[in-house]
């Protein structure tokens, strides 16, 4: 079927080129042959019978973790203005719309710019926009909640979190260490954080002093 298709096109394209073109007959023989020559080509090359392959979304779906939302609720109010605009964000995360989940909470800082939450929220959300790739605005968002909040253990939670992803391991165990050192035996974290340093400290040996990275105060 695609042999006749193409075979219909090129005498198509070839009357239209002598009618409309006013293609001169000296031309016919050049003209035909450099038509013959593509159709050689696409019959060395191509292949008609070959299925349409669909294109895959750039961002897909779920790509981001539920459970952080569980720990971000854990660590910060569950109610009020914050929640609003954080419920709406991981909706937009959920569908993939991972860009419009930033710039969502963006507008959030702007109109709550003394919300430690949103801006934990806008951070998480930028990581996830980076494909798990902590960024400077991702860290700026961070540390802009733990200047907000300094008690806050959503931020150096999370920025933690961040560099691990990011595959920079000595850093998010300093931040989650000191963490861990301030965090209640109550705290409903407490636990999730000892297992993640647990976990690090099986991956590769304990970082030296001297190479310390300072955790968001």
């Amino acid at each position: 079927m695609g042999w006749i298709i193409l075979t219909a096109m090129v005498l198509c394209l070839f009357g239209l080129l002598i009618y409309f073109g006013k293609l001169p007959r000296t031309a016919f023989e050049l003209t035909a042959a450099a038509l013959l020559l593509g159709v050689a080509g696409y019959a060395w090359q191509a292949n008609p019978g070959m299925a349409g392959v669909s294109v895959e979304p750039s961002e897909k779906p779920n790509s981001f973790d539920e459970k952080n939302i569980e720990s971000r609720q854990e660590m910060g109010e569950r109610f009020g203005s914050a929640q609003q605009w954080l419920t709406f964000s991981d909706a937009l995360n959920r569908s993939g719309k991972h860009g419009s989940a930033a710039n969502y909470l963006r507008n959030g800082v702007k109109e709550h710019p003394n919300n430690p939450d949103l801006w934990v929220g806008l951070g998480n959300a930028l990581v996830v926009h980076a494909d798990g790739v902590i960024t400077p605005a991702a860290q700026f968002a961070f540390q802009k909640a733990a200047d907000i909040s300094p008690e806050h253990p959503g931020p150096p939670f999370f920025l933690g979190m961040a560099f691990a992803q990011s595959g920079k391991i000595d850093q998010a165990r300093v931040i989650w260490t000191e963490l861990l050192e301030r965090s209640p035996e109550e705290a409903p974290w407490r636990k999730d954080l000892e297992s993640r340093l647990a976990a690090m400290e099986q991956m590769q040996p304990s970082l030296p002093a001297s190479e310390s990275a300072e955790p968001p105060k």
